[in-house]
């Protein structure tokens, strides 16, 4: 039952990210190049996600983030390297 959800927390951000490049033009609006919502797809969905939610609705006149979007994104790196890490308890017990 673990793999599973192990399993279901790795595909659920690369989910949400095709759903949102096929039916919206959220993450073109967020990105100026397509590479980078690739490289995002592969290496850390949820940051992807956190950074076209910030560009799309926490953006400053003048093109900046507000601090609520560098939030964001900092919430999206740390749910990355945790789902990608693990925790200090597991690496604990495997040895």
């Amino acid at each position: 039952m673990g793999c599973l959800g192990v399993l279901l927390a790795l595909l659920t951000p690369r989910f949400v990210v095709v759903v949102v490049w096929l039916f919206s033009d959220y993450l073109n609006r967020a990105f100026e190049s397509g590479w980078w919502p690739v490289l995002g797809f592969v290496f850390l969905p949820t940051t992807t996600i956190a950074f076209a939610v910030a560009r799309n609705s926490f953006t400053t006149p003048g093109g900046g983030l507000e601090a609520f979007g560098v939030i964001a994104i900092a919430i999206g790196v740390a749910l990355d390297l945790g789902l990608l890490g693990g925790s200090g308890r597991g690496i604990g017990k495997r040895r």
